[in-house]
């Protein structure tokens, strides 16, 4: 857009309302027509900041679009720019301005829990850990986790289970069996011993690999001389189990810092950030970032918006390292005020951490070269769905799926596909009551009733195809409840299972329409629609296998006649925890003291 003589549109004096700003830290809100908030910003000096959007020639193609549509400024005055940092981020998520750059991350990032127990535990986690608890992270997925507990219960052979299977056990599990537990829960190893593993992991999550391995060379050395050859060989095989992990890491480190490593790709209208996580000296991995609005930015801007929202309410790591062409002016001091503590910004790394830069920059740009792909692909996929159903502008898209078990703990998922990626912030699923078990036909209705009332009345968003995962019958029962919503016109497809429900052979049917569409394996639209479908079934199963459980578990053997405090206390005993209860037949159960074979047949018709 060109500038004009009135940068901020008719009808706005940016003199008057700038005369009015305090030279104090704060957040601005500049509105446009109507109230709408078109950017969120956050200032050390609000009449410094909000001044430079009038007087700067230089501003961006994206800020100088910007400016033309003010027609309002609104600032909120902090007591501290860290302040203002967190006010900024709290109402971009909120707010959801056109022209920032918004980072979708909602997701807490998951931890590896050392428990504070006599006998601690190892375990995944998400959330606030208890005080008495010691948390190591956070990591950049699910996945970085679990791999670093398998790693320790390797190396150290530290429990996992949980508390009621620990505390009821009355023989070792396998994971003893396979040598990656020590056997607490049935005293096959000493409180004393177990501390000393414990301590051990605890040297090596923090780094301090090299420590560790002189510590077990010194105890295997003077365990030999003693002629103690069994604990010689504990200690051997742990140091080897130790180097083994040591050769697999991916950054070698000499150090036993933390920190974070953020990298850049821009390529024009697609930016990516990557980040990488340096905990302990070790690389855990890292995560590809892309905003939502990124056309005509720079690198300084996508850094100084990502780090805003991202560290707002998560911890911060003593080291920041980035390149510098990308590194906002005082992100060091934003970020020191933010943690209350020195927090380092390091924007010319050298040796190892400029080794870690390298890396994150190369993970950013082929995350951006998959995502290029991966939008071409949708394209494609969305225009050959267009051309099969004689359609024009199908980009939303939304499928429902039912799930149950003969009946028992019925679901309907909805999931949503749109701006060419699944949506899950969008999801829904539906818990469905007071229908005749099994009736799918009546489940369906409901979830589309519950789903699209309000869309009738005139709240939410109405897709532009829908899709069943069903037959006939159930595209049927969509088109008789949208009618009667009043939501009529809308395109809808029923996807039904091919023979022997092999991908490639589904059958797609139209409302009225007497023949069903069969598209080749390779089809790009049958891609698309496989892949929502898809989806949509995982959706569901997930969420009734999970309300499955929690029904089954609360009608555990607290409810079931004849099985008091005593009895129930043999039951997990003998079978190590509810789980293996359920697991087990009414032979066995009739094989526990107290359990007689009437009272077996109960308790298994009650668990089933």
């Amino acid at each position: 857009m060109t500038e004009t003589a009135d940068p901020a549109g008719p009808g706005f004096d940016p003199a008057a309302v700038l005369k009015t700003l305090p030279n104090r830290p704060g957040v601005y809100r500049m509105l446009g027509e109507g109230g709408e908030v078109l950017y969120v910003g956050k200032a050390r000096d609000l009449k410094k900041r909000v001044s430079s959007y009038f007087q700067k020639t230089d501003l961006s193609p994206r800020i100088r679009h910007m400016v033309a549509r003010i027609r309002d400024i609104q600032i909120t005055v902090t007591r501290s720019e860290a302040e203002a940092l967190l006010l900024e981020n709290n109402q971009i998520k909120a707010l959801a301005p056109r022209y920032n750059i918004l980072f979708r991350d909602d997701k807490s990032y998951p931890y590896l829990l050392l428990t504070g127990h006599a006998w601690p535990r190892l375990a995944y986690f998400r959330g606030t850990p208890d005080k008495r608890d010691r948390v190591f992270g956070p990591f950049p997925n699910a996945f970085a986790v679990r791999e670093s507990i398998q790693i320790l219960q390797k190396v150290f052979r530290l429990r996992t289970c949980e508390d009621t299977v620990f505390a009821n056990r009355s023989r070792p599990c396998l994971l003893y069996q396979i040598k990656r537990c020590s056997g607490p829960c049935v005293g096959l190893i000493s409180e004393a011993d177990y501390a000393r593993d414990v301590n051990n992991a605890l040297l090596f999550l923090q780094g301090k690999d090299d420590e560790l391995a002189r510590e077990l060379t010194a105890k295997m050395e003077a365990a030999s001389q003693a002629l103690r050859f069994e604990a010689a060989a504990f200690y051997r095989d742990q140091i080897q189990a130790l180097t083994r992990v040591r050769e697999k890491q991916f950054v070698e480190s000499r150090s036993a810092q933390d920190a974070d490593v953020i990298a850049v790709a821009l390529k024009a209208p697609v930016v990516c950030v990557y980040l990488m996580m340096i905990r302990g000296g070790r690389s855990l991995g890292g995560r590809a970032f892309f905003p939502g609005a990124a056309e005509g930015i720079e690198a300084a801007e996508v850094v100084e918006a990502f780090v805003s929202q991202h560290y707002a309410g998560r911890p911060v790591p003593p080291l920041l390292v980035l390149d510098a062409a990308a590194a906002p002016e005082g992100l060091e001091d934003w970020l020191s005020d933010a943690a209350g503590r020195r927090v380092q910004v390091l924007t010319n790394p050298v040796g190892e951490r400029r080794a870690w830069l390298a890396m994150a920059q190369s993970n950013a740009e082929l995350a951006l070269t998959a995502r290029e792909g991966q939008r071409a692909s949708q394209e494609k996929r969305l225009a050959a769905l267009n051309e099969v159903l004689g359609e024009e502008g199908i980009n939303r898209i939304e499928c429902f799926d039912v799930s149950h078990t003969l009946g028992e703990a019925t679901v309907v998922s909805c999931v949503v596909y749109d701006k060419g990626a699944m949506q899950p912030s969008e999801y829904r699923r539906f818990n469905i009551t007071g229908i005749t078990p099994g009736d799918d036909y009546a489940a369906m209705r409901e979830a589309l009733t519950r789903r699209y009332g309000k869309l009738a009345a005139g709240e939410g968003v109405l897709p532009d195809l829908l899709l069943i995962d069903g037959g006939k019958g159930q595209l049927n029962v969509t088109v008789e409840v949208m009618a009667e919503l009043g939501l009529t016109g809308l395109p809808m497809v029923g996807v039904a299972k091919g023979e022997a429900r092999k991908p490639g052979l589904e059958q797609l049917f139209r409302p009225g329409a007497e023949q069903a569409i069969s598209l080749p394996a390779d089809h790009p639209a049958l891609h698309l629609i496989q892949q929502v479908r898809d989806e949509a079934h995982r959706f569901a199963i997930t969420g009734h296998r999970a309300k499955r459980a929690k029904q089954r578990t609360s009608s555990s053997l607290e409810g079931i006649p004849g099985v008091g405090p005593k009895r129930r206390q043999s039951l997990l005993q003998r079978f190590g925890g509810l789980r293996g209860v359920v697991a087990a037949g009414v032979e066995e159960l009739a094989q526990v003291e107290g359990i007689s074979r009437e009272l077996a047949e109960r308790i298994y018709r009650e668990l089933h």
